[in-house]
């Protein structure tokens, strides 16, 4: 599935955030001598960004613990659910090494505007930085890498008209599956960056959450199915 890049709609001008994030701890799933799962909650940084405004975020409060530990991958501020860290360098470039060689499998839960038809299957539109409007990424026919989605809807609100979907990203990009959803048509509720003024204040937060994470242990090769549903 598809869109002209000149038919998607235009993007509201950029918000001006205020960084604030929850005070509560992230929640830690699993733990062990090789690696620690997080339940990130939205509105937190995986890692701290530019200026002491901004210096707080999950890898910072994570380390004052577990000084070992190492951000391996990374979700949206906005996006909570399941996020990785590792022990020590060792164990950064085993879990590196998984991610790259898409030996990590992740699915999210996301509510968005409409009913996506059909009700599986793919989108397949290249991303890149959307330069003049970043940190925006937009769909690029000819200068974007090349970007993998599924979805599958779980259920449908005909009266609110939104659905709940399950999506799982095949490639990597930034805010992938922000704008794979968009550009189809279906923004995600909450999305300030990507949705329709309707969407975007339908919901307090973005609507979008890392819900299950598989991936082989770095020292056992056993495989690591974590769990976290969301609070919407």
């Amino acid at each position: 599935m598809r869109t002209p890049a000149d038919a998607l709609p235009a993007m509201p001008p950029l918000p001006q955030p205020i960084y604030a994030p929850p005070p509560a701890p992230p929640r830690i799933v699993f733990i062990d001598d090789a690696l620690i799962v997080l339940d990130k909650p939205s509105g937190l940084l995986s890692v701290p960004g530019r200026g002491p405004a901004h210096a707080d975020s999950l890898a910072s409060r994570v380390q004052v613990d577990h000084p070992d530990a190492r951000i391996v991958h990374r979700l949206d501020m906005a996006t909570s659910g399941l996020i990785v860290m590792a022990r020590g360098a060792a164990m950064e470039r085993c879990l590196s090494i998984a991610f790259q060689q898409r030996q990590v499998e992740k699915t999210y839960i996301a509510v968005v505007a409409g009913k996506p038809e059909p009700e599986r299957g793919e989108i397949k539109l290249p991303l890149i930085a959307d330069w003049p409007n970043r940190p925006r990424q937009k769909v690029d026919f000819e200068l974007g890498k090349p970007s993998l989605t599924t979805y599958s809807v779980i259920a449908h609100d005909a009266v609110s008209n939104i659905s709940r979907v399950e999506l799982h990203p095949l490639t990597g990009r930034s805010h992938q599956l922000r704008v794979h959803m968009q550009a189809i048509g279906h923004p995600i509720l909450g999305d300030d960056l990507y949705a329709d003024a309707a969407s975007r204040h339908a919901a307090a937060r973005l609507l979008l959450h890392a819900t299950e994470l598989s991936l082989p242990h770095p020292i056992s090769g056993k495989q690591l199915r974590l769990e976290s549903p969301p609070d919407f």
